[in-house]
């Protein structure tokens, strides 16, 4: 494929894109070289985005601070960055005129060459980056020539008209970018669990749970859905699919015809076998999932899925997940200290992923809170009573946790940390290993934002994990 030729029908079309950032500026430059009439609109105007427009404008890009709600006259196409909310005036303002809204995902779409690879699409509430990055390493083991892209890794812009050659994409997309992408139509796709998120941006949970679904639109291949999990099976059954695609389910129990799931120790698959009522061909070993966590594992089964659904060996399955390293913070184990494993998911930025990673050990203590972003903690914390053996708390939200606790936790012992210094890590980590025994977890999964505290949940994780080795040089 190489250096692909392009459609010209670019050639002096009036194009605002929305937003500056790492989308809005990749995009206004690709579409100012196409040939393009750029109009950058943009809520902020603060020195950063000044900075910003003053490089653009000099590339002839034409750029709007500080008013990101007016369409420009005679504009032909919006493009537009992620984030921004679909109520904006901008937006309603095009649907009037009659103008298309893309995203940068429904962009890099039709910039597509003759020839380009093939997707392979991954979204879902939590686990996503994980899945495609699992997806990318069997992909690799089997000789392919690919990318982990999306959200992660290369952008979808640079993979589409760069000159490296792909034979097939591993594809991370969010519920926002499945909103402004209308035409996608992936070789095979994956949702990998539905919880609520990002409501105060899709509406509803019907809204966001639809956008989700788009992925499945005009697959190819193969559906993968969550057996775990029925909302994902029914956004399947609502697709609109090409003829002879299949749904084919992952599930942490023994699998049916046309699942992936687990015998004893093992990964297997009765979906890409000859007779898959009496057959079952092993894949691997869970040993060979790092971590070997329930939902790290049915990440592994998805990402299984999609690789066996483009026709990649089992033993690639078994190579590429045992080549895989989990990115950091991360249910990632830090250190072991007395007998007492403290293990660092700061990733976990909401109640789903939390509620996975408490899922995953026996007996916990665990670190929580932060900011709750509207989420409410009952549930999380009735299913993980019995894991408990005690919580350290903190964060500006950490009240909603520690009332979900007293209603359903009541005898587990609680350490309300009022600080939001940068020493309450420090003072949270040595809270919690006070309440540890040997052979217990210390469990960083805050079931919150991180923003209250820290600049992100990276910031957050390398807090922790400084806190947990100091304390390992304390107590060598």
């Amino acid at each position: 494929m190489g250096s692909r030729q392009v459609s010209t029908s670019w050639q002096g079309k009036n194009v605002t894109v929305a937003g500056l950032g790492v989308s809005g500026i990749p995009a206004a430059r690709v579409l100012h070289g196409l040939g393009a009439r750029v109009t950058v609109v943009n809520d902020g105007d603060d020195e950063r985005s000044r900075a910003q427009a003053a490089q653009l404008e000099a590339e002839g890009v034409t750029v709007r601070l500080g008013d990101g709600d007016t369409l420009p006259e005679g504009t032909e196409l919006v493009v537009t960055t992620p984030g921004w909310h679909p109520g904006k005036p901008l937006f309603a303002a095009a649907a009037e005129a009659g103008v298309e809204i893309w995203g940068d995902v429904e962009l890099a779409w039709r910039l597509r060459g003759p020839g380009a690879a093939p997707w392979l699409a991954v979204t879902g509430t939590n686990g996503k980056t994980t899945t495609v990055r699992m997806l990318a390493a069997i992909l690799e083991a089997a000789g392919l020539r690919t990318a982990a892209v999306g959200n992660i890794g290369v952008s979808l812009l640079d993979a589409v008209l760069g000159e490296e050659e792909y034979d097939v994409l591993a594809v991370e997309l969010s519920s926002y970018q499945l909103h402004w992408a209308p035409s996608l139509r992936a070789h095979s796709a994956a949702v990998l669990n539905l919880a609520p998120d990002h409501l105060d941006w899709h509406g509803s949970m019907q809204a966001y749970a639809a956008d989700k679904g788009r992925i499945y639109e005009g697959n190819q291949v193969a559906c993968v859905y969550n057996a775990a999990d029925q909302a994902t099976e029914d956004l399947v059954r609502e697709a609109d699919v090409e003829e002879g695609c299949r749904a084919i389910g992952f599930t942490l129990g023994t699998p049916g015809p046309s699942q992936v799931g687990i015998v004893d120790d093992l990964l297997v698959d009765r979906a890409f076998v000859e007779n898959r009522q009496k057959q079952a061909q092993e894949l691997a070993q869970i040993s060979d999932v790092d971590p070997p966590a329930p939902h790290n594992i049915a990440n592994a089964l998805a990402a299984a899925a999609l690789a066996r659904a483009f026709g990649v060996p089992a033993t690639a399955v078994r190579d590429g997940l045992r080549a895989f390293r989990p990115d950091p913070h991360r249910i990632e184990l830090v250190e072991e200290i007395g007998g007492v494993r403290y293990v660092d998911d700061s990733k976990a930025t909401n109640t789903h992923a939390a509620e996975a990673s408490l899922a995953a050990y026996d007996p916990i203590v665990w670190i929580a809170g932060g900011l709750a972003k509207g989420a409410t903690f009952d549930e999380l914390v009735a299913s993980a009573a019995k894991r408990l053996r005690g919580v350290v708390l903190m964060g500006a939200d950490r009240a909603l946790i520690r009332e979900a606790l007293a209603r359903h936790a009541p005898e587990v012992p609680v350490v309300d940390l009022d600080r939001t210094d940068t020493g309450a890590m420090s003072a949270a980590v040595g809270e919690a290993a006070a309440l540890a025994r040997p052979g217990d977890t210390v469990l960083l999964a805050p079931a919150c934002a991180s923003m209250d505290m820290f600049v992100n949940y990276n910031k957050r994780g390398e807090a922790f994990a400084d806190a947990v080795r100091a304390l390992a040089a304390e107590r060598a």
